[in-house]
């Protein structure tokens, strides 16, 4: 997966514009234009490196002037102790660019590592790990992107990529068969239709009206073992709500397709990376 340079930068561009504005206050009345510095990205913690060329792209653009030297790549294991990256050019540019690029590469660092944990807790089944639409706003092709690094698949980018039809689509528009029913006659061919269940009878009617994706809302290991059973391969199951590394393996082992997770990108807890200046 290869994002688009002009996406990933105006992210950037947001960010550092939020960050500082007009004049950076400390270091444009302290550091002269010419002084040069190194500096090097120290991993804090074990986990999963991701967005290491978007912290790079952050110091090109809020001055250049700097070599960046990257010594880990994105989707590589890290260990406490390791040196991610080096960088030396100018000070001013280091400190400039200094929070922006570990805010991002942390986040997302954050994200790899916690899908990554999720999927090798489920590795032997025939499940896999999804994200779901639940990104911080501006964030979610950078998020998704952290997500298939740390070895999830995405969910749907967005409301164009796929019919979901929710609890609220379903009880506002009075049914899961009337709704599918006309929703089916007005999307194009190559849209696929999904529709979240709560009860087992809400699945046999999805199954009925031959849905291609079934979400189980909330259910128990027990309700979702039968849903599979009832399934017997006519749809793709996903599994969704209140599921944890605690519970993940249980889940997997229903006989579910898909797992989605709103907490790998929503709540994630950043990666814990350091930029570190020499000193002079």
């Amino acid at each position: 997966m290869k994002l688009m340079q002009c996406y990933i930068d105006n992210i950037i561009n947001t960010a550092l514009m939020e960050d500082i504005n007009y004049i950076d206050a400390a270091a444009d009345n302290l550091i002269p234009p010419e002084h040069r510095s190194s500096a090097y990205y120290v991993a804090k913690e074990d986990g999963v490196l991701c967005g290491i060329e978007v912290a790079k792209r952050v110091f090109e653009l809020i001055g250049g002037e700097i070599e960046f030297s990257i010594l880990m790549n994105d989707g590589e294991k890290v260990k406490k102790g390791d040196i991610i990256a080096e960088m030396s050019g100018s000070t001013l540019t280091l400190l400039k660019g200094e929070r922006t690029a570990l805010n991002i590469l942390q986040h997302m660092s954050g994200i790899a590592t916690a899908t990554n944990k999720c999927a090798e807790l489920i590795k032997g089944t025939n499940a896999w790990v999804t994200d779901t639409r639940k990104t911080l706003p501006g964030l979610r092709a950078l998020q998704k992107y952290a997500v298939t690094v740390g070895g999830g698949k995405n969910h749907r980018f967005n409301l164009s990529d796929a019919a979901m039809l929710k609890d609220n689509h379903i009880d506002a528009y009075g049914g899961i068969t009337p709704a599918v029913t006309a929703l089916r006659e007005k999307i194009g061919h190559t849209v696929k239709i999904e529709v979240e269940v709560r009860t087992l009878e809400e699945l046999r009617e999805a199954l009925d009206v031959k849905c291609e994706i079934i979400m189980l809302d909330n259910m128990s290991c027990a309700e979702m073992r039968e849903a599979v059973t009832l399934t017997d391969g006519r749809a793709l199951l996903e599994a969704s709500g209140n599921i944890t590394s605690e519970n993940i393996r249980r889940v997997a082992e229903t006989g579910v397709n898909i797992i989605s997770l709103g907490a790998l990108t929503h709540s994630v807890k950043c990666f814990d990376i350091s930029m570190r200046i020499d000193k002079q």
